[in-house]
């Protein structure tokens, strides 16, 4: 279980079952608001009801899904900046690179404020944070890693999910996506808790020993 002071509430936003998170710890005012996708008002309910503001709003990639709630969330807290993957940035504001236009409703999200990239760091809300680029799925995703928590977790996205992996038929890459997992996920301690852009949460270990698409393309990195 997270230790007692870290929060984690899931807002799922139809029509595509997707998880937005807001992660805080107990006693803060400030808040880290992942992937607001259509469900605005639930989320932006969430962080009324516990006296919250976000310190920063944060995209794990460009797709639609992901970002339908970023203006909503930047014109009630304007001054929380919007961070994504740098390449990835493009698909904010271009409806067919978000694939909003593709499902016939066509999404432009504000600017980004902040671009991150591979291997960076920095703190917000209290929490040290670690940006992992894992593209194969969208051009720029990006996985963002809480080393330091206990158990330590990832805010992954549409990258790796409990018994399945993001889909790469949108213009990815099976091998790009799969080099990435191994190569940015599988590292991570088995504990590590992975929170997906779909679905329920799962560990590190659990999708190492059982995950069907890592035995079959990365079966030197089972135990």
């Amino acid at each position: 279980m997270p230790e007692a002071s870290l929060r984690i509430e899931i807002v799922e936003s139809e029509p595509f079952s997707q998880n937005a998170y807001v992660v805080w710890r107990a006693g803060r005012d400030e808040a880290l608001v992942f992937d607001p996708g259509f469900d605005s008002t639930s989320i932006l309910t969430l962080l009324r009801r516990h006296g919250l503001r976000p310190a920063m709003i944060l995209d794990t990639h460009g797709h639609v899904d992901h970002i339908a709630g970023n203006a909503a969330l930047k014109d009630a807290f304007p001054a929380a900046p919007l961070v994504i993957g740098r390449n990835d940035a493009a698909a904010l504001q271009d409806p067919d690179r978000n694939l909003s236009a593709t499902f016939g409703i066509p999404v432009i999200s504000p600017p980004a404020d902040r671009l991150v990239e591979d291997g960076e760091s920095f703190e917000s809300a209290g929490f040290a944070i670690e940006v992992r680029e894992i593209p194969g799925h969208s051009p720029g995703s990006v996985a963002y890693v809480f080393a330091g928590e206990s158990p330590p977790f990832v805010i992954g996205g549409d990258v790796l999910f409990a018994g399945s992996i993001g889909r790469t038929d949108l213009g990815g890459s099976l091998e790009q996506l799969m080099s990435g997992i191994e190569e940015k996920l599988l590292d991570l301690t088995d504990e590590t808790t992975i929170y997906p852009g779909h679905g329920p949460a799962t560990t590190i270990g659990r999708e190492r020993q059982s995950n069907p698409f890592i035995r079959q393309h990365l079966p030197s990195r089972r135990r």
